[in-house]
């Protein structure tokens, strides 16, 4: 990440913050327009995200980033882009190969018309009693297939050992539910 554009979100230079913010603003709105959004939702959503982006930067959590500030952003927005379809009830299609995965919510595990064996129906049962943040660890390192660099570039939290710690426990506390 450009240490540079760092610095001048710590700064607080309206002006530099100003230019930071136009700089992808139409970007981002041709990116969201493929979702189906209107204009304000995706404004918000852009807002909204620099906002996250900033406050990150002010919080030191963009001093390890690897990406650019525009991929970053870009992460932050699509995120909340998947939230606003799933809060609408609304689905999109869209190119996998060009994207990560599905939104961020948990899975279920199989289509509710087909039965489910013992199996499933135990680590659906169990799956869905587990904390909102191992729900999202699972979510995201199985069912959509993000590596441990992804979860950090896309969440908040700031190393992989932390991952790989959070993941052993939410599979740890989930087995620990099954068996009793």
């Amino acid at each position: 990440m450009n240490i540079d554009h760092i610095k001048k979100f710590i700064e607080n230079n309206p002006k530099e913050i100003s230019k930071l913010y136009y700089s992808n603003r139409d970007s981002f709105l041709n990116f969201g327009k493929k979702y189906g959004l209107d204009y304000d939702d995706l404004t918000d959503i852009y807002q909204e995200a620099f906002i996250a982006l900033r406050n990150h930067a002010l919080n030191g959590k963009l001093d390890t980033i690897k990406s650019s500030i525009k991929t970053y952003l870009f992460g932050i927005g699509k995120f909340m882009i998947y939230d606003l379809l799933k809060d609408k009830k609304r689905t999109t299609n869209y190119e996998p190969s060009l994207h990560i995965q599905d939104d961020i919510a948990p899975v279920s595990f199989v289509n509710e018309e087909e039965e489910l064996s013992m199996e499933q129906h135990l680590l659906k049962q169990f799956f869905n009693k587990l904390g909102k943040k191992c729900q999202e660890m699972l979510t995201l390192f199985y069912s959509r297939g993000l590596s441990i660099d992804d979860i950090i570039e896309f969440t908040d939290y700031t190393s992989s050992s932390v991952v790989r710690s959070q993941k052993s426990r939410c599979i740890k506390t989930l087995r620990e539910m099954i068996k009793s």
